[in-house]
């Protein structure tokens, strides 16, 4: 295992990090633009820390517009993605780009996502940018059982990234972003 300076546990506490409600991980709200006309902010970012010692993935879901992934440090977090409109699947190593790995990730509107770190660190850290900005409705988790039957050439990965049991959709209740 690589020896780090620093490591999840410090992140956390550095950067002021609470559980991700549904998705998984740690994050932190750092920016959300005005509101617009109809009440949506007109942007937002998160900043994300996974760890697998803590169990911790983004589990699959999909957003109703685009989400820009940046990666900061830790591990590559290797991305599943899903599009419905030609039933494809693929995987991209989200992390370092002197390693070859891809630094930042635009992943479209209705796109299945979810990821894990890859590594000897065994955590990563990365952000999340969205213009219009996230709302809670926005997010719709996604169902092992639904994705394999539509994905089934991506059922181990899906079922690596799915958390059975779990909701997929945030109370009608909230109002205010995790």
């Amino acid at each position: 295992m690589v020896s780090d300076p620093v490591g999840p546990e410090e992140l956390r506490e550095r950067f002021g990090l609470e559980p991700l409600p549904l998705e998984g991980g740690w994050f932190r709200q750092t920016w959300s633009a005005a509101a617009g006309a109809d009440g949506r902010p007109l942007g937002t970012a998160i900043i994300v820390l996974l760890s697998t010692a803590d169990g911790q993935f983004s589990a699959m879901h999909r957003l109703p517009t685009d989400e820009i992934w940046h990666f900061h440090s830790g591990d590559p977090v290797e991305l599943l993605l899903l599009t419905e409109d030609d039933n494809s699947h693929r995987k991209v190593l989200l992390g370092d780009p002197a390693d070859g790995d891809t630094p930042q990730l635009v992943v479209p509107a209705g796109a299945w996502m979810g990821g894990i770190p890859t590594g000897p660190r065994g955590w990563s850290m990365f952000s999340c940018t969205m213009t219009p900005g996230f709302l809670p409705e926005d997010y719709e988790g996604g169902s092992r059982e639904e994705l394999t039957e539509r994905f089934p050439e991506a059922a181990d990965d899906i079922a690596r990234l799915t958390r059975p049991g779990e909701a997929l959709r945030f109370p009608d209740s909230a109002t205010e972003p995790p």
